[in-house]
């Protein structure tokens, strides 16, 4: 159990607030931070990793410590037992494969666990190979792997499938899935994409201006209450083709383009790259936008 309760001012682009961080993280759960840039969301994980210090408050995992503004707590990054990925791999470039997973580990049952490792990531016939000779996605899966070497009890990912083409990105979030429930790690992922949270996530914290507003499973969070269809799907509005009293809206539900007839009333409010759930009601069609 991850139990928060910090504060901190932030300066960001759309102005100064005071955080005021409070959330509970179950063990093993996959919790995604989600909401607009500048709201807070990476700093809060660089505050959980030791990155960044806290104005006040309190950071407690597992019954340990790990910052305590009253009792002048404040555990540096290499004791507390975190994986970070970033956005821009970090890798050592003149390192292989093996070797960068090498570097991050402490003693020898972590050394003997980098070839199972990388055989998890499927790099097994490249752990030889320089990061500038892999491709994006490799260069992920080797990021994620040396983030899970030391076998943290927290892995945090901050938007690391967001450089990716979708076919990549799809591939690595079915790995992530498996590796996150495989090694029963928690894990704290910052997203802006919705499929991506709500395929990944057990539930949702969504930030606001250094709160967290609100906190539930993901497909609450993104679908109507009111909303009672038995199939309901995900996408990106892509097209909207008017022929009065209908129109025929265009989306992308992962990679695949779905059409639908609506009305020209919820055609209304829809727009050309906003999301929106696709919900099947005895084979009608509903098509409702993303608030």
């Amino acid at each position: 159990m991850i139990l928060i309760n910090i504060k901190k001012h932030l300066d960001t682009a759309e102005g100064s607030f005071e955080a005021h961080f409070k959330l509970e993280v179950n063990t093993s759960e996959f919790l995604t931070l989600f909401g607009p840039s500048g709201a807070g969301k990476t700093t809060l994980m660089r505050m959980i990793a030791g990155l960044e210090t806290p104005d006040s408050g309190v950071i407690e995992v597992d019954d340990e410590i790990w910052f305590d503004s009253a009792r002048n707590i404040n555990l540096t990054p290499q004791k507390r037992s975190i994986g970070f990925v970033f956005q821009d791999y970090a890798l050592f470039p003149t390192m292989s494969v093996r070797k960068n997973l090498l570097f991050a580990t402490e003693n020898d049952e972590q050394r003997q666990n980098v070839d199972e490792l990388i055989e998890i990531i499927e790099l097994t016939a490249l752990a030889h190979r320089l990061p500038s000779t892999l491709s994006g996605g490799q260069k992920q899966r080797v990021a994620l792997a040396r983030a899970l070497v030391r076998r943290p009890k927290i892995l945090l990912l901050d938007e690391p499938l967001s450089a990716l083409d979708p076919t990549m990105r799809q591939k690595l979030q079915n790995e992530l899935l498996l590796i996150h429930k495989k090694l029963d790690v928690t894990t704290l992922l910052v997203s802006h994409d919705i499929a991506e949270t709500v395929k990944l996530s057990d539930r949702i914290a969504a930030v606001e201006k250094g709160k967290i507003v609100r906190l539930c499973p993901p497909m609450e969070f993104f679908s109507s209450k009111t909303l009672s269809g038995k199939l309901q799907l995900i996408g990106e509005v892509l097209k909207i083709e008017e022929d009065f009293p209908v129109a025929v809206v265009t989306l992308l539900v992962a990679s695949t383009i779905v059409r639908a007839v609506i009305s020209t009333d919820q055609a209304s409010l829809l727009n050309i790259g906003s999301h929106a759930i696709i919900s099947s009601k005895a084979f009608n069609p509903i098509v409702m936008p993303i608030q």
